[in-house]
C-alpha cells in the first residue's frame, strides 16, 4: 500500500537535477540565442549604432529584474516563476496576469527563434529565403525539441550544455576574426553613435525596451526552481553569472556587427533573411568562420527554443496546478515531465510560426515581458526585510524601468497586448465559473 503510494507520488513530482552549472548553461541557452543572432539587427534597424548604448540600458533593466526574480525564487523554489510569485505576494487576478502574459511573450519568442533558425539554415544551405521555407524548417525544429524535453530534465540540462558550448566558440570565432576590421571600418560605420537628433532619444529607447527581452532568459532559472537543487544558493548565483556573460557576449558581438556593415545594412539583412551574422560573416572573407557561425547560430536557436518549451510548460503545469488551466495538463509523467503541458505549449508555438513575422513577434514579446517583470518587482516590493537577500532599490529601479520601456513600444503592440491580457483575463472567470458549475453538478 505504502509502496504504491510512493511509487504514485515519485511519478509525479519535478526532480531537482539542476546543478549550479546546469542553472547557468540553462539561463545562457534561454538567452544567447534570439537576441545575439536576431534581435541585435532588429534593434539596430530601430536605433542605428546607438543600439549599443541600448544594449547597456537593457542590461541595467535586467539586472534590477533579475534580482528581483533571484530572491523571489530563492523564497518560493517552485514551478511557475512570477505567476506563483503573483499569488503570493498580490492577488490571483495579479498571479494569473504573469502567468498569461508569459505564455504570450515567450510563446512569441519561441517563435521568433524557429523562425530565426530556418533563415539561418536558409542561407547556410542557399535555398531561397520565403515565408513559406522559413515556416515548415521551423516547425519540424520545434518537433524535434519538443521530443528532447519530453525524454526528462536531466538529458534536456545535457543537450542544453552542448549546444550552448558550440554557439559560445562560434561567437568567440566571429569576435576574434571581425574585431581588427571592425576597429579600422568602426569610424565610418559608427558615426551616429550618441547622435540623438531627431527622435534619436526615443528610438534608442524603444531599442533598450526590444533589446531587454532578449535578456530574459534568465527568468528560466527562476521558472524552473522546482527542478534546481539547493534553489536557495544556487538560482541568485546562477542568474547573476549569466547575465554578466550575457552582456560581455552581446556587447561584443553587436559591436564587430555593426562596426563592419552599419547598423542600417544590418537592420536591413534582419528583416530580409532573419540572419544579419551570417551576413556579416560573409564581409569578413572568412570561409570558416561562416562555417562556425552558421553552426553556432543554428545550436543558438535550438537552445532558446529548447530552454523556451521547457519553461513555458512548467508555467503550464502551475496554472493548472492551480485550476488556472485545465487539470489534465498538471500531470507529471514518471519521468518527471508534464508531458501534456509539454505537448500544448508545442502546439502553441507552432501556431504562432505559421505567421511568420519576425519583427512583429518580437515586438509583441517585448510589450507583455515587461508587464510581466514589473509584476515582478511589485512582488519583490512586498517581500519583509528579514527575507530580503538584496537591497530594496534594485526592485524599484526595476519596475519604473519596465513601466517606462513598455510606453516606447509602438501604440498598436501596446493595443494588442492589453487586448491579449483583457482576453486572458475574461478566459480566466469564464473557465473558473464552469469549472465551479461542473463541481457543484457533481
Amino acid at each position: 500500500m505504502n509502496t504504491d503510494k510512493s511509487s504514485e507520488q515519485s511519478g509525479h513530482q519535478l526532480r531537482r537535477d539542476i546543478t549550479l552549472g546546469g542553472a547557468v548553461m540553462l539561463g545562457l541557452g534561454s538567452i544567447v540565442g534570439t537576441g545575439v543572432f536576431v534581435s541585435i539587427g532588429v534593434a539596430a534597424g530601430v536605433a542605428g549604432s546607438n543600439v549599443l548604448i541600448a544594449i547597456v540600458i537593457a542590461s541595467l533593466v535586467a539586472t534590477c529584474n533579475g534580482l528581483s526574480s533571484a530572491q523571489l525564487a530563492a523564497l518560493h523554489p517552485v514551478s511557475g516563476g512570477t505567476y506563483e510569485y503573483g499569488y503570493h505576494w498580490l492577488t490571483p487576478a495579479a498571479g494569473f496576469s504573469a502567468g498569461w502574459l508569459f505564455l504570450c511573450a515567450k510563446s512569441a519568442s519561441a517563435a521568433t527563434a524557429a523562425l530565426g533558425l530556418a533563415g539561418y539554415i536558409q542561407m547556410a544551405t542557399g535555398i531561397a529565403v520565403g515565408q513559406v521555407s522559413l515556416v515548415i524548417p521551423a516547425l519540424l525544429a520545434l518537433f524535434l525539441l519538443t521530443c528532447v524535453v519530453l525524454t526528462g530534465i536531466r538529458r534536456t540540462t545535457l543537450v542544453n550544455t552542448c549546444i550552448v558550448a558550440i554557439t559560445l566558440v562560434a561567437l568567440a570565432l566571429f569576435v576574434c576574426v571581425g574585431f581588427l576590421p571592425a576597429i579600422q571600418r568602426a569610424p565610418e560605420n559608427l558615426q551616429g553613435i550618441f547622435n540623438f537628433a531627431d527622435g534619436g532619444w526615443t528610438a534608442m529607447l524603444s531599442a533598450s525596451a526590444l533589446m531587454f527581452v532578449a535578456y530574459t532568459g534568465y527568468g528560466r532559472i527562476a521558472t524552473l526552481g522546482e527542478e534546481v537543487a539547493e534553489p536557495h544558493r544556487t538560482i541568485p548565483r546562477a542568474m547573476i553569472m549569466t547575465l554578466v556573460v550575457t552582456l560581455l557576449v552581446y556587447l561584443s558581438v553587436s559591436f564587430v556587427a555593426i562596426a563592419n556593415v552599419g547598423a542600417e545594412r544590418l537592420g536591413e539583412e534582419t528583416l530580409q533573411t532573419a540572419a544579419p551574422l551570417l551576413y556579416v560573416a560573409r564581409q569578413l572573407n572568412s570561409p570558416v568562420v561562416v562555417t562556425m557561425l552558421s553552426i553556432g547560430a543554428i545550436t543558438a536557436m535550438l537552445g532558446v527554443m529548447l530552454n523556451l518549451v521547457l519553461g513555458l510548460s512548467r508555467v503550464v503545469l502551475a496554472m493548472s496546478r492551480r485550476a488556472d488551466a485545465p487539470r489534465s495538463f498538471a500531470l507529471i509523467n514518471v519521468r518527471g515531465v508534464p508531458a501534456p503541458a509539454t505537448v500544448v505549449v508545442a502546439v502553441i508555438i507552432g501556431s504562432l510560426i505559421c505567421i511568420g513575422d519576425i519583427k512583429l513577434s518580437w515586438s509583441f514579446s517585448a510589450f507583455t515581458v515587461l508587464v510581466y517583470y514589473a509584476l515582478t518587482n511589485l512582488c519583490a516590493l512586498r517581500i519583509p526585510p528579514s527575507d530580503r537577500l538584496f537591497p530594496i532599490w534594485p526592485a524599484w529601479c526595476g519596475l519604473v524601468s519596465c513601466v517606462s520601456l513598455a510606453l516606447f513600444i509602438d501604440p498598436p503592440i501596446m493595443v494588442a497586448g492589453l487586448l491579449v491580457l483583457a482576453v486572458g483575463l475574461v478566459y480566466r472567470a469564464v473557465f473558473r465559473r464552469v469549472a465551479e458549475r461542473k463541481t457543484g453538478d457533481a
